[in-house]
């Protein structure tokens, strides 16, 4: 089949080439001068950073880590890296995720999380149901304390909205539940630790993560174009038309919202509907550093508090791989969230970055060699209270239209990059089977 791939993120590019290893002819439609997307990287000198926050290579499903790995020069072209996350609780690390470092806070605090947690598990036991909204789930599953001291001021801080404003369908079946006996091991100072999937994570030693684009596309046999600025899609009686040229297939990886125009046989209701679809947006903060001495033995960690400036999170991402800065340097990621107010080219808030960060103990302000950003529009997905509804019903339209669209954006799934692949996965093997069988059956994802 002739094929259109709309978007040249990881999920379009990585489609692509299990498409074109199958023979079909595929074109990959990328708006910007390079693909990437989210995944994209760049440099300043010996400087090296991703665009939007600290990617890793890593997933719970093997043959998706493999598929990464081999497009990233498998073992030898990246750094393995046994993770060490923290969060930064006033003036104290903690170990990451909040319930297993409990032990590291003041007494105060550890009894306030405790009893919270306690009476929490009980009501879960007796059968308290699930909030619909995010901030009264953070109380059914962790108690008021854990809610005081790290869950509601760090996702106040990167969401940007009341909390029971959020829906909480993707949090509950996102985060797992540590067993209560390692909290209170934690609790009494015994070592517990949580998260054990993501213990272990790759990342290639030169170029960040855009590698793994850049090892997807080469060789990948598909037509990627670049600079295409796709005005007009739609369908025919047998296929489409891109732009006026024919396809047997179109695949949308683009944030629906910056795609629902180009659609020519959208319904009214649907593009309301993704008009709707609001992104959390992200300014990347990168950051060299000149260092007396190594930075700290740290993956990524957490600032929740306000006195710790607009951070919410900050990648040590020279540890990731020393070809990240040059000799005697060292350099971070920090991530910023806003909801369209705030750009890169903000001076000042670039400044309060800094000077947050320097008040947290991570840098000193006096040694920062290096001080650049970029925007990001689509970051975060906005999971408000008629979300869940809302992408139902634009899901359902495409899924039974006979286009195909999927990505973190492209489907709203809030996915990383793994996610991603392992969906490309998917879509190719729906597609194997409507080229086998010419039946455009609805597209079932789950």
């Amino acid at each position: 089949m002739k094929i259109a791939i709309l978007g040249g993120g990881i999920s379009g590019v990585a489609l692509a080439r299990m498409l074109a290893g199958d023979g079909h002819d595929v074109a990959v439609l990328e708006k910007a001068d390079r693909p990437g997307g989210l995944c994209k990287s760049r440099s300043y000198g010996e400087f090296t950073f991703d665009e939007a926050g600290g990617h890793i290579v890593f997933s719970k499903d093997q043959e998706v880590l493999k598929w990464q790995l081999d497009r990233c020069g498998g073992e030898a072209g990246t750094q393995r890296t046994v993770r060490n996350t923290k969060i930064r609780w006033h003036d104290r690390w903690v170990p990451y995720p909040f319930e297993n470092g409990v032990g590291h806070l003041t007494q105060e605090a550890i009894v306030d999380c405790m009893k919270g947690y306690v009476e929490a598990y009980v009501q879960r036991r007796l059968g308290a149901p699930c909030p619909t909204n995010f901030g009264d789930w953070i109380q059914w599953r962790m108690g008021d304390g854990f809610a005081r001291h790290f869950m509601v001021p760090y996702n106040q801080k990167i969401w940007k909205r009341e909390l029971t404003t959020m829906a909480s369908d993707w949090v509950a079946g996102r985060v797992p539940e540590a067993p209560i006996d390692d909290i209170l091991r934690s609790a009494i100072g015994v070592t517990t630790e949580g998260y054990t999937h993501q213990s272990v994570f790759w990342f290639p030693k030169r170029g960040g993560f855009e590698t793994m684009v850049k090892g997807t596309v080469e060789g990948g046999g598909f037509d990627l174009q670049c600079g295409v600025t796709v005005q007009r899609v739609e369908r025919t009686k047998d296929g489409f038309l891109v732009d006026g040229q024919r396809f047997d297939l179109v695949v949308n990886t683009v944030p629906l919202p910056q795609i629902e125009a180009t659609l020519a046989d959208l319904p009214e209701a649907v593009r309301a509907d993704i008009r709707a679809l609001v992104p959390i947006s992200l300014v990347n903060v990168m950051i060299g550093v000149r260092l007396d001495e190594p930075l700290p033995d740290l993956s990524w960690i957490y600032l929740p508090f306000a006195e710790q400036g607009p951070t919410n999170r900050v990648t040590y991402y020279s540890n990731y791989s020393p070809h990240n800065a040059p000799a005697g340097h060292g350099c971070f990621l920090a991530e910023v969230t806003h909801r369209g107010d705030l750009r890169a080219s903000d001076g000042e808030l670039l400044r309060s970055v800094v000077t947050g960060l320097g008040s947290a103990g991570i840098l000193r302000p006096e040694h920062v060699v290096l001080l650049e950003a970029c925007d990001n529009e689509f970051a975060y997905i906005d999971q408000d209270l008629a979300f869940r509804d809302r992408i139902g019903r634009v899901r359902r339209w495409f899924d039974e239209s006979g286009y195909i669209t999927f990505g973190r954006f492209g489907r709203y799934e809030y996915h990383n990059s793994d996610q991603c692949v392992r969906r490309a996965m998917q879509v190719h093997e729906h597609i194997r089977e409507l080229a086998r069988t010419g039946d455009r059956r609805p597209l079932l994802l789950t």
